[in-house]
């Protein structure tokens, strides 16, 4: 029986698609740091992950086994893809399954920050009652900032345009803007014209420290700020000083540079002190519905490639969209991109009187990916020629089921 282990609460509803299939499933709720992730990986074949799991080269070397891992997340920044890829790993995410959920949290923040509800939230308990309009704003006719106009940025300013607010966004790519946004010429010119100011920037390595003390100095008097992208594009000690300078109005903050691996563990950050701060622990996408969504989007990403060899919307395979298995089972080669493999492939196919019934081919950057159905279950020794060929980097066999 394969074996899948699903880590940090993934919902039930993966659990039992897997099971549903034939998958032993082990769960846990919280994360695994390296060395507990490695002995729990013994034996097996799936591995479930969301945003606190880290899976290393180490970790991946430990269990050489493994066919395919799923991030119950938007994110992968914590997989290791490339190393992955090149022991035949393949990693799948759910880019938009939590869309509706972060932009929804993103409206809520800036609607509360531009009334200060956090400010007069703090006072309220401090026994203060302080009954004013001073630093209180509609968002009607109020300027959003987006900085990074993806699949969430540019949800959220359709919706921001229907409370009548004026969109501008910035992005290092050409993107093709919705409703009446526009484009801002720079990253300084989106910074000293908006109200609100929100990232939504992805989590490469150049993006560390993207938003710094040059970003919130340029930032217009009391505005606001918020980030539900990465804990670690945002200085949050620059945005302290501006929030205690008064020159930042107000900040919603919902990932962090170091955060907890699990539920319930201890945690402080000196934006506590503020008064209209928000402060939530990495929410964005934790609604029970997109919850639900990512677990049954992602396990049928993997039992996918686990029981057909469909690579569709991996992040480190070729992509291959194949129909079902047209014969009596399928050849999954995945190979170093280099000329000939597939001649070498139907070579050792044809030197058994192998019938092809189907065949695609599909190559990006260092690798290729064949996939073969054939009429003729192949013999052990075709098998072994077949991971032999100069290239390969992993051989699977699949069943028409």
């Amino acid at each position: 029986m394969p074996k899948a282990l699903l880590l940090e609460n993934i919902h039930p509803f993966a659990s039992e698609n897997l099971r549903q299939h034939g998958f032993e499933v082990v769960t846990a709720k919280g994360a695994m740091d390296e060395d507990e992730l490695i002995r729990a990986l013994d034996g097996v074949d799936l591995l479930g992950i969301r945003s606190k799991t880290s899976v290393t080269p180490k970790v991946l070397d430990a269990r050489p086994d493994l066919t395919a891992v799923g991030c119950f997340s938007i994110g992968t920044n914590q997989v290791d893809l490339d190393y992955a890829g090149s022991h035949g790993i393949a990693v799948f995410n759910a880019p938009y399954s939590n869309t509706r959920s972060v932009v929804e949290l993103v409206i809520s923040d800036i609607i509360s920050l531009m009334r200060r509800l956090p400010a007069h939230t703090f006072h309220m308990r401090q026994g203060v009652w302080d009954k004013t309009a001073s630093g209180s704003h509609e968002v009607r006719g109020k300027t959003l900032g987006i900085i990074g106009y993806g699949n969430i940025g540019s949800q959220v300013s359709v919706l921001a345009e229907a409370l009548g607010m004026h969109v501008v966004f910035y992005d290092i790519e050409e993107k093709l803007a919705l409703g009446n946004a526009e484009r801002a010429s720079s990253l300084e010119d989106l910074l000293e014209k908006s109200d609100a100011v929100t990232l939504h920037v992805d989590g490469r390595k150049a993006n560390t420290n993207f938003f710094g003390e040059d970003q919130f100095a340029r930032m217009k008097p009391g505005s606001v700020f918020i980030n539900l992208s990465r804990g670690f594009v945002a200085d949050l000690d620059a945005l302290k000083r501006h929030l205690d300078s008064g020159h930042i109005a107000g900040a919603a903050v919902d990932v962090y540079p170091v955060e907890p691996k699990k539920t319930g563990d201890s945690f402080t950050t000196p934006l506590a002190e503020e008064d209209n701060v928000i402060i939530t622990p990495h929410i964005g996408g934790s609604t029970l519905e997109a919850q639900e969504s990512i677990g049954h989007f992602v396990s049928h990403k993997l039992l996918d490639y686990w029981e057909n060899g469909i690579t569709s919307l991996s992040v480190n395979m070729p992509t291959l969209n194949m129909n079902p298995c047209q014969g009596r089972a399928r050849i999954a080669h995945l190979h170093d991109n280099l000329p000939g493999v597939l001649a070498n492939v139907n070579r050792v196919l044809g030197a058994e009187n192998i019938n092809i019934t189907a065949q695609a081919l599909s190559t990006e950057d260092e690798l290729g990916y064949v996939v073969t159905d054939v009429d003729t279950m192949p013999s052990k020794d075709a098998i072994e020629e077949l991971k032999s060929l100069q290239g390969t980097i992993r051989v699977r066999v699949l069943p028409n089921r």
